[in-house]
């Protein structure tokens, strides 16, 4: 049976008037990720900037959450590329060419990403050089957020008219599902990034939609997760 985090309303007198339970956020595997490179696409630049020499902590910490980020990245293009559009060629046959559009797309991004990666390598062997990669990643974020208003603008809108309101097809437990099966970041680390900074509330219904091993080890994996990413993010201003 699956474990629901959502508290019970207590029983109400017949003056009280039943608030209504928000319905869970549709397709939030697929936004949830395009939340969170938003986000991280936004502080990373920061954090390189304020890398200071000599600090092989903080150089490999930012190394290796870029390395998970453009992870997340890839199983977010797969689960798309082999999950959704498919679905979408055959049932809205009018988004083809769209499709086609943001699956080549997708490869362009990786190619970019790609490129990326090499330059944080160069960044954060030497701060000096963090200001042009920071700037980078910066047009890197803006490329990326075109790709990510098409999807959201054209493609979920299509989504919520074709799937049914029960279907996995985007859901967070069918990502989970992925990231177990495929060769990559760990669900408790995905789900902890994937959550990061979204409010409480919203939180406990997502981790209600999740299976009963997951809603139990979830504040155990957020715990982890704070305490991995401290000295990441540590010394950014507020508010990046």
């Amino acid at each position: 049976m699956q474990t629901h985090l959502l508290s019970v309303p207590a029983p109400r007198g017949p003056a009280e008037p039943v608030q209504p339970v928000r319905p869970p956020l549709r397709f939030a595997g697929l936004r949830l990720v395009h939340a969170a490179l938003r986000r991280d696409l936004a502080r990373l630049p920061t954090a390189l900037r304020l890398l200071q020499p000599g600090d092989e902590a903080g150089a490999t910490a930012l190394r290796g959450h870029w390395e998970f980020l453009t992870a997340m990245l890839t199983c977010h293009h797969e689960q798309e590329d082999h999950r959704v559009w498919p679905l979408l060629r055959r049932f809205a046959p009018e988004l083809r060419l769209l499709v086609n559009w943001l699956e080549d797309d997708h490869h362009n991004l990786d190619h970019s990403f790609t490129r990326a990666t090499t330059l944080m390598r160069v960044a954060t062997g030497d701060p000096a050089s963090a200001w042009p990669v920071a700037y980078a990643l910066e047009e890197l974020a803006a490329r990326l957020e075109t790709h990510l208003r098409v999807e959201e603008d054209q493609v979920l809108p299509a989504m919520e008219e074709l799937f049914s309101p029960h279907s996995r097809v985007g859901t967070l437990a069918e990502l989970l599902d992925l990231l177990r099966a495929a060769e990559g970041p760990g669900a408790p680390d995905a789900l902890a990034w994937l959550l990061d900074g979204v409010a409480p509330e919203e939180i406990e219904a997502l981790i209600g939609q999740c299976d009963d091993l997951t809603a139990r080890q979830w504040p155990h994996w957020q715990a982890v997760y704070a305490r991995c990413t401290a000295q990441l993010w540590g010394t950014l201003p507020i508010g990046e």
